[in-house]
């Protein structure tokens, strides 16, 4: 399926990394080239395999892990707690929140204001006729080949479904255009729909019954 890391630039020149890949001589010198790394997060229990080895390239960053990740990974150094929204270093440029009511993942979502883009790590997966042929027959079993959307796996990782809604919902509040994941091919516009429509079996409509609108 591969994973995608995101670099964004702040405007004060310093980069935040979203969920680093295994690093390489050419992927570390394309970093370096694009500024100094200020900071790096793993954004949920599952994108961590390769934050040390960044780490070690960059001591002086700053790293924040998604809630839990500390207990399972308690080897990282110099990890910090994810701070609120408000007290965040890149709050000038970045809009952060953890969506609650998923303990297994406990995703941190990130929206870049200037650019109007929404950072996901496996929030939702949009996997094409690009990705390898048994990638794509797991997504169309999944129900959310082609489109942005979660797998069913997602939706059944959803402990608490009220306070799941309600985070998104959130996100959805944001006014973003491009969704960068993960996983999968990014969607350069329309990205609120796309994810409003991804989720629309579990946010409901207000087109529907009373009884479907009120699903979360």
């Amino acid at each position: 399926m591969g994973s995608r890391m995101t670099v964004i630039r702040l405007a004060n020149g310093g980069l935040l990394l979203h969920s680093p890949v295994a690093t390489s001589p050419e992927l570390l010198d394309a970093v370096r080239g694009l500024g100094e790394v200020s900071y790096m997060v793993a954004p949920n229990r599952f994108h961590h395999l390769h934050v040390a080895e960044w780490q070690r390239e960059f001591s002086s960053a700053a790293l924040y892990l998604a809630r839990g990740l500390g207990q399972k990974r308690p080897e990282l150094q110099s990890t910090q707690p994810l701070p609120m929204p408000q007290d965040a270093p890149w709050r000038s440029d970045v809009d952060h929140l953890e969506v609650e009511g998923v303990p297994l993942m406990n995703e941190v979502v990130f929206f870049h204001r200037s650019t109007r883009t929404l950072v996901i790590a496996d929030l939702a997966f949009h996997i094409g006729e690009d990705a390898p042929l048994s990638t794509r027959w797991f997504f169309r079993l999944s129900g959310s080949y082609g489109r942005l959307a979660p797998t069913r796996l997602e939706k059944l990782m959803v402990r608490d479904r009220a306070a799941f809604c309600a985070s998104l919902r959130q996100v959805l509040a944001w006014p973003f255009e491009r969704v960068v994941m993960a996983h999968g091919d990014i969607i350069p516009s329309g990205g609120r729909d796309a994810l409003a429509a991804g989720y629309a079996s579990i946010l409901g409509s207000r087109d529907r019954s009373r009884a479907a609108a009120s699903a979360c």
